[in-house]
């Protein structure tokens, strides 16, 4: 099987793609969404079957990585429909890996099925372990849903990845401790800098905590030591001698990855961002639903890779405490 290949303005081989299967979630973190959300019409999202349809384009062009993301995924009705559909591209080795990023509020509902899908790993959303910090955090959340999801997904035999976003006076202090727990039960861990995306209430000039700040502190009390661990995305990673664990740095504030990006990223309307940071797109649902052909959609496609940017432009701005984007992150996919 000849396999084919992506290749964007600076060289970078486009191998893998987030699908956002839907904007809506089932928790409101005060990082991510405003409270009062208003989340797009049903008729505006992309139907199971053409997000499975685009997919299916992606992986017949070369990418070989596949990760669902919302909004929460698994609050999209009938996802695991899309989930079985795509699972065949691993059965045929086209695809090397399908996974998703959750909040893991549905996970005890899904995790066998996952599993039986050959979803082999996932990344789980989880800032703190304190059940009214997470209950502020996330305004809707239950902690304790949250660890029998994960509990459920590691009996599947799923291997889960902790992701923790880094909030100045909020979590920073949990920071040793969620990781203690999470190397205890075998899970790797990332730590994330929270991005200028979206109005929200709060103010991000407040949150936000220099992952720079944070490592100078872990090694207070850790010995972390800089190892070559990819997992495909854009986490730097380093072993934890004491506890024996992998943490994983996502800095796209301190110290951007772009020179290495190897994604894009499909929203549930069907556009295409060629870089999280940047408000370039290209529109896939008009390809997509003007011809029962694929050559309009892989031409437009084709097009859009064309002009992936070097990188993005992410800013906390201290003086107008705008955001660098108004789009919401549950809005382009985690």
């Amino acid at each position: 099987m000849t396999l084919m290949s992506m290749i964007d303005p600076f060289g970078r081989d486009i191998s893998y793609l987030r699908v956002s299967v839907t904007d809506r979630c089932d928790f409101r973190c005060t990082y991510c969404m405003a409270e009062d959300m208003a989340f797009l019409p049903k008729k505006d999202l992309l139907s199971l079957e053409e997000l499975e349809r685009v997919c299916n384009v992606f992986i017949s062009k070369g990418v070989r990585k596949l990760r669902l993301t919302g909004g929460e995924p698994l609050v999209r009705k009938n996802i695991m429909h899309l989930v079985r559909q795509l699972s065949q591209h691993l059965q045929s080795g086209q695809l090397e890996e399908l996974t998703l990023t959750t909040n893991g509020s549905q996970l005890v509902r899904f995790a066998d099925e996952l599993a039986e899908c050959g979803v082999r790993r996932i990344n789980v959303s989880l800032d703190t372990l304190d059940p009214e910090k997470f209950r502020t955090v996330t305004r809707w959340g239950d902690l304790s849903r949250v660890i029998a999801g994960i509990d459920a997904a590691q009996a599947a035999g799923i291997h889960v990845k902790i992701n923790a976003v880094a909030l100045r006076n909020f979590n920073d202090a949990e920071i040793p401790s969620l990781m203690r727990w999470a190397h205890g039960r075998g899970m790797d861990m990332t730590v994330i800098e929270t991005m200028p995306m979206g109005e929200i209430e709060a103010d991000r000039t407040d949150q936000y905590l220099p992952l720079s700040l944070l490592r100078a502190q872990l090694e207070r009390h850790f010995t972390l030591s800089d190892i070559p661990y990819k997992t495909g995305g854009p986490a730097r990673y380093v072993h934890v001698a004491e506890t024996n664990g992998r943490l994983g740095f996502i800095t796209p504030m301190t110290h951007n990855f772009c020179e290495s990006c190897n994604r894009v990223r499909l929203t549930c309307t069907g556009t295409l961002y060629m870089c999280l940071g940047q408000e370039d797109a290209a529109d896939l649902r008009a390809p997509l639903r003007a011809s029962e052909s694929d050559e309009l959609l892989s031409a437009a496609i084709d097009e859009a890779i064309g002009r992936k940017p070097k990188g993005h432009d992410f800013v906390i701005d201290r003086r107008s405490k705008r955001p660098a984007l108004a789009r919401h992150m549950s809005v382009t996919g985690g």
